[in-house]
């Protein structure tokens, strides 16, 4: 990464505001350079989240006072939807984050099915995977009901993986839900199968996120999948894979029996080194070893490095050596 980068200045510059400000103009609901202007002036020295909320309140500003005639400029400026001909790593851009901000904080108490509208609106041209969980907290079941009725449904597969994102148990960056594993995982069982890798990654890592809680939950969960065979053979495996990837790491003898592991197999380690014995910050090291089974058995062989935290204690990271099949 090139030094002094700035993923705030990234995603949210002059030439990324204008662009939002733009899509207003030519909508006929305000114009931008004065939007753009205000929304500068304050945005310098804020960070990442405080620059989505600056740019939602400073829109608040320029919109109609009543919130469903805000919401009806909003669908006339927002831009056509991600191309839906996609199936994965088109999450969209950042700079309508802001959007989903604003109804979040003038929709939430009084206009909950506009704004339940307006986030499936939105989340085709950018996740609203964090504004979302606003909803899921103060209106659990209206919420669930309306994932459950209608996006899970839904054409657009941006919208079915909202269901999926929006109620992870530890999704990145997110307000912290009141969902439980019991309420989450019927909507997961409908989404497995679905055809695009952005939703079953969604899905998979949602699992991940439920391993911290309730292994042996997923652990079943993803042997009832594959009993089913609704999903294809190969994206299952690699569901199955992702899903389980923090309890394999963590040497979970359930998770490695399900991929087909022998959490007990022996081994004979021999010939081990790691050069040089000193390793400079930025040098490489070479680690050899034989390692061979008493039988045949696919193995994963991880190694562990124990970093140095700022208060001196050891804080160790599992990595990944090597996968051998039998």
């Amino acid at each position: 990464m090139a030094q002094n980068f700035s993923l705030n200045d990234q995603l949210f510059n002059p030439t990324t505001v204008g662009q939002l400000g733009q899509h207003f103009e030519e909508a006929g609901v305000f114009a931008s350079a004065p939007f753009v202007k205000d929304v500068l002036s304050q945005m310098g020295p804020l960070a990442l989240k405080e620059r989505i909320n600056l740019i939602a309140a400073v829109l608040a500003t320029y919109l109609p006072d009543d919130f469903p005639s805000a919401c009806d400029a909003i669908l006339t400026a927002l831009p056509p939807p991600l191309d839906p001909s996609l199936s994965d790593d088109d999450f969209g851009h950042f700079i309508y984050a802001p959007l989903g901000v604003y109804v979040e904080t003038h929709g939430l108490e009084a206009h909950l099915q506009l704004s339940l509208d307006m986030l499936t609106a939105i989340t085709q041209r950018f996740s609203m995977e964090f504004s979302i969980r606003a909803f899921l907290n103060r209106w659990p079941d209206e919420t669930l009901a309306r994932m459950q009725d209608e996006w899970l449904g839904h054409d657009n597969y941006h919208v079915r993986r909202l269901v999926s994102e929006g109620t992870r148990p530890k999704l990145p960056w997110g307000q912290a839900i009141g969902l439980t594993p019991a309420q989450t995982l019927p909507l997961l069982d409908q989404l497995h199968a679905d055809p695009t890798r952005f939703v079953t990654r969604s899905v998979a890592n949602h699992l991940n996120d439920i391993t911290k809680i309730e292994p042996e939950v997923v652990i079943d969960r993803l042997s009832a999948w594959q009993t089913a065979g609704t999903q294809d053979g190969k994206e299952l495996a690699w569901m199955r894979k992702h899903a389980l990837r923090g309890l394999i790491k963590a040497g979970h003898p359930g998770a490695m029996a399900h991929l087909g592991y022998d959490h007990n197999v022996n081994v004979n380690l021999t010939d081990f080194a790691i050069t040089p014995d000193t390793v400079a910050r930025g040098d490489a090291a070479d680690i050899h070893m034989t390692i061979t089974p008493a039988k045949d058995a696919p193995l994963i062989v991880d190694y562990v490095i124990d970093f140095m935290k700022a208060n001196g204690a050891l804080a160790p990271k599992v990595f990944k050596l090597k996968v051998v099949n039998a």
